[in-house]
């Protein structure tokens, strides 16, 4: 065989593998996939760098730092979240705490309250349901619990 036709063959095999690879779906993101589950897009943060998700439901999520987010009540995630996932619920939750009045408390489930449109939060073994409503859309991460505003304000108080 000449080197021309090799040539061809050549070139007609890396265009056959970029056409195939520029047509494959790209992955999900960790938020494209908590819908698919029945869950709000919004119940993490932004910060998602990397997740993993095991054929049984475990998941490991990464962020780029661990961080603040104010829900109804001030959230705290850490920079690796783990737990399992499956149809309306995530079980086996680590990684993420709820400020509730002074003290944290680690959130340990999530679920979707069938036929309503709230979700249950289980903090051990009490829990507490807010609207689906305020996980529509996925929050932004915050490096500090509270805002300028607030050490503004204080600092503006202290020095009168």
């Amino acid at each position: 065989m000449s080197n021309s036709p090799k040539l061809f063959l050549a070139a007609l095999l890396f265009y056959i593998i970029t056409v195939s690879a520029s047509n494959s779906e790209t992955p999900n993101s960790v938020h494209d996939i908590l819908p698919e589950f029945g869950l709000p897009k919004g119940l993490l943060p932004d910060s998602v760098t990397t997740y993993s998700l095991s054929d049984d439901g475990t998941f490991v999520i990464e962020l780029s730092h661990s961080c603040y987010v104010q829900f109804s009540d001030l959230v705290y995630y850490s920079n690796k979240i783990t737990g399992k996932l499956s149809y309306g619920s995530i079980s086996d939750l680590s990684g993420i705490q709820a400020k509730k009045v002074f003290i944290w408390v680690p959130v340990t489930g999530i679920e979707m309250d069938p036929g309503s449109d709230e979700i249950e939060f289980h903090v051990g073994f009490l829990s507490e349901k807010l609207p689906a409503k305020q996980f529509e859309s996925i929050p932004t991460c915050k490096n500090k619990a509270y805002g300028e505003s607030l050490r503004t304000a204080f600092s503006n108080f202290v020095e009168v």
